[in-house]
């Protein structure tokens, strides 16, 4: 990390941080799924809807952010940190209800995007010159290794006791009880960012135009996995919590090993190439997991899905590279971090679009149409980064 980060920085306390957030959120993800599945019911049209909620604060965030203008990116983070505990609270006292559940998704989300919107900031902002990659690969194996900690303790917890006792309750009061020591951990972080106009708005220049272009691509193709993935695996092939957890523990592992690795294949040979080459493993991937069902028995469906949800997470990392992109082609850093503000704020216009509409479409005309649609996304993707 010494290499990668500015001695001088508070990159120690932010990794941590980020280890700690990464545990809360890998409780968390390992059980939402079953819990909506299981206990509030939730139809696949109904779980697009809970995930147009859950995606609603990213399309909000740059507006969050630019009332927030006069806080550096730490206190943002932290701010964030106190919005998610808040919300996971909520996850677990609210009623097992619908519009609850949806309500306590959304406040929950809410502080996690605004922390997802500042981790790539801060990492960028503590980077030595030239090794932004690496610092945002370091950053994002954190994150992972927090997750794949949680992952794995969903897993030996339902191995241990099974389906005989109803656990998700529990490990939403932990993940909130770690939260809040991810908050005390952030509060080493200091920074102070110099008041700036890009913060105030909507920060949009043109130079920029094919950024916000492979956010909007990314974000489409990005979201029918990350919503729908995991819920076809517990609807369709009636996967359980401890299957869900140990997938997820699997792709924690993955990303946790592969994303240094991106991070340096990015410094070396360029973010262009590596935005080009992943579309070409997506492609296959969206094509198993809408339609191995029709090929194989069940069971080996099932693992076929299983191998090809670990494989969409580790060519989701060349998502890295756009924003070194924006970070060769900006004046400072302050424009960095708008820029990449915008850009989630950009993503989340086709990706709540999609949370909506995939559950209809899943419904009427398949799920192989909506993991084709993901694939078409990511050419577009891959066509639009050929043009950089």
């Amino acid at each position: 990390m010494t290499s990668a980060f500015k001695t001088d920085s508070k990159y120690k306390a932010f990794i941590i941080a980020v280890i700690t957030f990464g545990i809360a959120y890998g409780l968390e993800k390992a059980v939402i799924d079953n819990y909506l599945a299981e206990i509030v019911n939730m139809t696949q049209f109904d779980r697009g809807v809970s995930e147009f909620f859950r995606e609603l604060p990213g399309l909000l965030l740059v507006f969050i952010l630019a009332m927030l203008y006069e806080l550096s990116a730490e206190s943002i983070f932290r701010a964030g940190a106190l919005i998610a505990l808040l919300g996971m609270i909520l996850e677990a006292t609210l009623p097992a209800q619908r519009a609850w559940i949806t309500f306590a998704v959304f406040i929950f989300s809410l502080g996690d995007h605004m922390m997802f919107g500042m981790r790539s900031t801060i990492a960028l902002q503590y980077s030595r010159s030239g090794h932004g990659g690496s610092a945002l690969g370091i950053q994002n194996s954190a994150y992972e290794l927090g997750k794949l900690a949680g992952y794995i303790i969903v897993a030996i917890v339902f191995w241990i006791l099974g389906r005989q006792m109803n656990l998700f309750r529990p490990f939403f009061w932990t993940s909130a009880a770690i939260i809040a020591l991810g908050f005390i951990i952030s509060l080493k972080m200091t920074g102070r960012s110099t008041q700036d106009e890009h913060k105030r708005r909507f920060y949009f220049r043109r130079k920029y135009f094919k950024f916000y272009m492979l956010e909007v691509f990314y974000g489409a193709r990005k979201q029918i996995f990350f919503t729908f993935g995991p819920y076809l695996l517990v609807l369709f092939y009636k996967a359980s919590a401890m299957s869900i957890s140990i997938l997820f523990a699997s792709s924690a592992i993955a990303t946790f090993i592969c994303a240094p690795l991106v991070g340096k294949i990015i410094d070396k040979f360029g973010y262009k190439i590596v935005m080009v080459m992943d579309t070409l493993i997506l492609v296959v991937v969206c094509f198993f997991y809408g339609f191995a069902h029709h090929f194989f028995s069940m069971d080996t469906a099932f693992i076929i899905c299983c191998v090809n949800y670990i494989l969409d997470a580790v060519i989701s990392l060349a998502s890295m590279a756009s924003n070194v992109y924006v970070q060769d082609i900006s004046d400072n850093a302050d424009e960095v971090r708008a820029t990449i503000s915008t850009g989630v704020s950009v993503n989340h216009l086709i990706t709540i679009l999609i949370a909506l509409f995939g559950g209809w479409i899943w419904m009427t005309l398949g799920i192989e149409t909506l993991f084709m649609l993901s694939a078409i996304f990511g050419l577009f993707n891959s066509a639009y980064a050929a043009s950089i």
